[in-house]
């Protein structure tokens, strides 16, 4: 296992909507199609039905999965090799909404568990790169849903009774939401995210028809309605108390302390200075600028693994990043 961070290969990732093109613009690279939307960063989590797509590899080739397995206490520190093996316990993503996402939702882990035979849900939170003027996202239900009510809107798919029972939520660059497994949600266009979430590919579509998905058991993840349904926490969210606070400093928190128990992300920001990062797993975004972390020279548009044996690493130069970690505890 290396002992110092490494800047990954791209590994990006068709999806049935459209987007790409802002990845393209972050990374550098040449896109083949207009729905390739997401970047699927520093990832040992496959697609759902359709392994082995989603895997990272390190620059030499190697699967990152196979490397973790082989040494999961040099990747991933002892504490956490302790509690959940050779699993990072965390995904994290490039995604361009090309297209408004259809309104979702993703299971918790009790449900998964349950009638999936998959050990992690999918709370997921947003870091906003980029994003078009008037850009938004739609988070949470504005009111109490009744489960008649939510059901008469999926089968008929009602979808603007569907967005319309949803928050909106203007998004500028730098905002971060944290979006708990059951809250319904959809990614408006115009928006390039840093997204974190559990390492699951687990989306019950509400919205569907339109969307390029074939069917009922697509969008239900093969569970059906009567079942899949089940998922959708139906109460009122306030929208704002997801949002994560303002960055401030060199090294800024991003989200709200209840994320802290699925992941972490902080922005780096050194300002030509030095800022220490601690010692442990994590995804780095280079979002602006350039430098280097761990004393690997970094720039704008690079995806940097750092594993726990490359020890006290720092960050310097003029850069800003969006640091991922893995959970300070189990998910619920």
């Amino acid at each position: 296992m290396t002992t110092a961070p490494i800047v990954l290969p791209p590994n990006v990732i068709p999806r049935f909507y459209r987007g790409g093109p802002a990845i393209e613009a972050l990374r550098g690279i040449a896109l083949d199609g207009a729905r390739v939307p997401e970047e699927w960063i520093g990832s040992t989590t496959t697609a759902f039905g359709e392994a082995p797509l989603g895997l990272s590899r390190l620059p030499d080739g190697e699967l990152l999965r196979d490397a973790v397995a082989a040494d999961p206490e040099g990747w991933l520190g002892p504490a956490h090799a302790a509690r959940f093996g050779a699993d990072p316990a965390l995904l994290v993503k490039l995604l361009d909404a090309g297209e408004r996402l259809p309104v979702h939702v993703h299971p918790d882990g009790p449900f998964a568990r349950a009638h999936l035979d998959v050990a992690y849900g999918k709370t997921e939170a947003w870091i906003v790169v980029d994003a078009q003027p008037g850009a938004q996202v739609h988070v949470g239900f504005r009111e109490d849903v009744a489960l008649g009510a939510l059901r008469g809107w999926v089968d008929a798919q009602d979808h603007d009774a569907l967005l319309g029972a949803l928050h909106p939520v203007d998004v500028v660059a730098g905002d971060a939401i944290f979006v708990p497994a059951g809250v319904a949600h959809a990614i408006g266009e115009g928006v390039l995210i840093v997204e974190l979430q559990e390492p699951t590919d687990l989306s019950v579509l509400l919205e569907w028809d339109g969307f390029g998905i074939a069917d009922d058991d697509e969008a239900t993840l093969g569970l059906g309605w009567d079942l899949a349904i089940a998922c959708v926490q139906l109460t009122a969210r306030d929208a704002q108390a997801l949002r994560g606070p303002a960055p401030d400093g060199a090294l800024s928190e991003l989200l709200p302390a209840d994320a802290r128990a699925f992941f972490r992300a902080h922005r780096i920001a050194p300002g030509g200075a030095t800022t220490p990062l601690g010692q442990g797993f994590a995804v780095i975004v280079v979002l602006e600028g350039e430098g280097s972390i761990g004393g690997v020279a970094v720039r704008r548009g690079d995806a940097v693994l750092v594993p726990h044996g490359a020890g006290e690493v720092a960050a310097a130069g003029a850069l800003v990043a969006v640091s991922c970690r893995p959970p300070e505890a189990g998910p619920t």
